[in-house]
């Protein structure tokens, strides 16, 4: 028997080529799986980011559902004390002088043409009653305190004021209370920063009913 070998280079090379097709075909399965793989990954993060943004959403939602519900309550119910004038007789005129109001802090009247900037802000110093009363007709809700007032009271409320569009807060030498809380056509003296009254009197009278130029700003106005 001969040996012949041009056969067994042949063989060799078929050999070789169905190896090399195999690993070829091995590669691209295991490159499939790979990408395969990483789409599913891919979409699976995907999905779970949608999920998770979907979820926040749902709860800022309900978050925000449930503190327009509890505001409701908080504006429903009375506050004891509370002084009230008669909308129809506060003057609205635009004056370039002083004005004599007949109450301390003034809760409306005539009053210069600038607003003081009431978006959430706390002055230091007093500021000139008649361009705060144009804040009050803007629809904001005014604190203000005197030196019997507690550091703790002062600090307490400058946090809520800050965190609360249309609204403002400064000190008032000469005001009956230690602390008291005005709205146009509306006041009332609280005990402390902690008095259940404060959150009912900004949760009714931010931007409430009783505001004479809804839709104003609150912004765009002058720093005391």
């Amino acid at each position: 028997m001969s040996f012949d070998p041009r056969t067994q280079m042949d063989r060799t090379r078929d050999t070789d080529r169905a190896r090399g097709r195999r690993n070829q075909v091995l590669a691209i399965g295991l490159s499939a799986v790979v990408v395969a793989g990483l789409l599913g990954f891919g979409t699976y993060m995907l999905l779970e980011k949608s999920e998770a943004k979907e979820r926040t959403q749902e709860s800022e939602a309900q978050d925000s559902k449930q503190t327009e519900q509890e505001e409701g309550k908080l504006a429903a119910e009375p506050i004891a004390g509370e002084k009230t004038w008669d909308a129809k007789l506060l003057t609205r005129e635009h004056v370039e002088t002083g004005v004599t109001y007949p109450m301390r802090p003034p809760v409306g009247g005539n009053h210069n043409p600038a607003w003081l900037n009431c978006d959430g802000v706390v002055y230091e110093k007093a500021v000139p009653d008649v361009n705060a009363v144009h804040s009050l007709e803007h629809g904001a809700v005014w604190v203000t305190y005197n030196g019997k007032a507690s550091g703790a009271d002062v600090d307490a409320l400058s946090s809520r004021v800050r965190s609360t569009p249309f609204s403002l807060m400064s000190p008032y030498e000469g005001q009956a209370g230690a602390i008291m809380l005005s709205a146009w056509g509306k006041q009332v003296t609280v005990d402390g920063a902690d008095d259940p009254r404060v959150a009912r009197f900004f949760a009714k009278y931010v931007q409430g009913a009783q505001t004479p130029e809804p839709g104003a700003p609150c912004t765009g106005g002058i720093d005391g």
